[in-house]
């Protein structure tokens, strides 16, 4: 196997095995096996820690959302919904070696153009940036550090009173 550089996340045991010569990894939230690549090591590390350090519950996250503009097919990497199926956060992942820039972030905005989420995380498992969009007041503000899911459920229901 690959060796895959140790990440600026939690330590993760993956389930790994190989099928056909290549390495799968069992995603956590699709449970199914997938090809293993340094994108899908960061993902599978990410959606770990959001779930397991975060409390992000895995039933509200997906990977691999498809979303239609106009003839365009796009697809982000991890969306959490709320409890009504709303986007709350687009993550979008790059391999350890592909640096975060204003071009990946371009990426990450282009899908919130359809999906109108709260937040948007960039990672390439080494640095980690979130921002958090103010719809109302028409502008973002970056997070020292993504925000525990209690945090966002709390300004859910602040936003619903």
């Amino acid at each position: 196997m690959t060796e895959y550089p140790a990440l600026n996340l939690p330590e993760a045991r993956l389930p790994l095995r190989e099928s056909g010569g290549r390495w799968q990894v069992l995603c956590l939230l699709r449970q199914r096996w997938v090809r293993l690549t340094p994108e899908e090591w960061v993902r599978q590390h990410f959606c770990r820690y959001l779930v397991s350090g975060l409390g992000y519950p895995r039933t509200l996250l997906a990977n691999e959302q498809q979303l239609s503009v106009g003839e365009k097919r796009l697809r982000c990497d991890t969306v959490l919904y709320d409890r009504h199926l709303r986007p709350r956060m687009i993550v979008e992942y790059k391999a350890p070696t592909v640096p975060v820039t204003e071009q990946v972030f371009r990426q990450v905005v282009a899908y919130n153009i359809v999906l109108h989420a709260d937040y948007l995380v960039v990672s390439n498992g080494l640095t980690h940036y979130c921002c958090q969009m103010d719809y109302v007041g028409g502008h973002h503000r970056f997070l020292t550090a993504i925000p525990p899911y209690a945090t966002i459920v709390q300004k859910e229901s602040v936003a619903g009173s």
